[in-house]
């Protein structure tokens, strides 16, 4: 079983619509979106939910009114400002304010401040047309994306060994954080998705370097190559010099447009369209990469 993890230097480079259209060319495959902050894989592929399940991301602290004596010992120790005494006289916690350093409980002698995990979010198992998929949503202003996106791929392993799967093709995040290092740490393959502009190849040597680092095998691809041929041309060479193989190149599509407004993979509606075949050539370089 292989593990192909999509991602990016930034986002809109077209990373999620590439990921969606190789769905559909792989087979005995488990999908997964990584990218738990601002998901929306699912937006394409159509999911039908079939397992919902609860994300602990960490601790808050809350207070048991009935033992809380007033002290306000707690309310200088929180740095985050997360503890107040309201109008009534009791003392109160922002649930978003804090981060449950667990400083305020122990400095509590009544013992009213108490520490509780915390639902951080949820991650799904649906059916797709195009395969079975586990995703995630990270609740607003919450975070441990990382925790979430390993949680979500150890559970995509799962369904793979009982599924006989080959495949498990992940659409990472984008960037160089956290969850972008959750997503592509044992994968067996890293596709960087990178798009002809001034940050473009600024932003492909940030995450190489990072993927680098983490020992991952890396191969790029150059969307919407042909807006901007002198750029394009530089991506190239540079990825020439750090001998990663450019497993695709992909022209810029209106009709790519139309299928994220249809919210249907692209190569489903425009099996002929003007990106197709680069798409295709893409999944044949990418899985001769993968499986060598």
């Amino acid at each position: 079983m292989k593990q192909l993890t999509i991602i990016s230097g930034k986002g809109g480079t077209g990373k999620t619509t590439i990921t969606a259209s190789l769905a559909l060319l792989a087979e005995k495959k488990i999908l997964v979106d990584a990218d738990v902050d601002a998901a929306n894989l699912f937006l394409i592929l159509s999911p039908q939910i079939k397992e919902t399940h609860n994300f602990f991301g960490g601790v808050k602290a809350v207070i048991e009114q009935d033992q809380c004596t007033r002290c306000l010992d707690c309310l200088p120790v929180c740095r985050f400002q997360a503890i107040s005494q309201n109008s009534a006289g009791q003392v109160v916690i922002e649930p978003l304010s804090c981060e449950g350093c667990k400083i305020c409980s122990y400095v509590c002698s009544p013992g009213a401040i108490k520490m509780e995990k915390n639902h951080s979010g949820d991650w799904y198992i649906s059916e797709t047309p195009y395969g079975p998929f586990v995703h995630a949503r990270l609740l607003p202003g919450e975070e441990n994306s990382g925790k979430l996106v390993t949680e979500i791929r150890k559970k995509a392993s799962q369904l793979a060994e009982e599924k006989g799967a080959e495949l498990i093709l992940i659409d990472g995040p984008p960037g160089i954080g956290c969850p972008v290092i959750a997503s592509l740490s044992g994968s067996d393959l890293v596709l960087v998705v990178t798009e002809p502009t001034p940050a473009g190849i600024h932003d492909l040597e940030r995450v190489v370097q990072t993927a680098r680092h983490f020992k991952a095998k890396v191969g790029c691809c150059l969307n919407k190559y042909d807006l901007n041929p002198t750029r394009s041309q530089e991506i190239t060479q540079w990825c020439r010099q750090e001998n990663i193989p450019l497993l695709g190149r992909i022209p810029f599509a209106e009709e790519v447009i139309d299928s994220l407004r249809q919210g249907k993979p692209y190569l489903e509606l425009y099996p002929q369209g003007q990106a197709a075949t680069p798409l295709r050539q893409l999944w044949e370089n990418t899985k001769k990469e993968l499986f060598s």
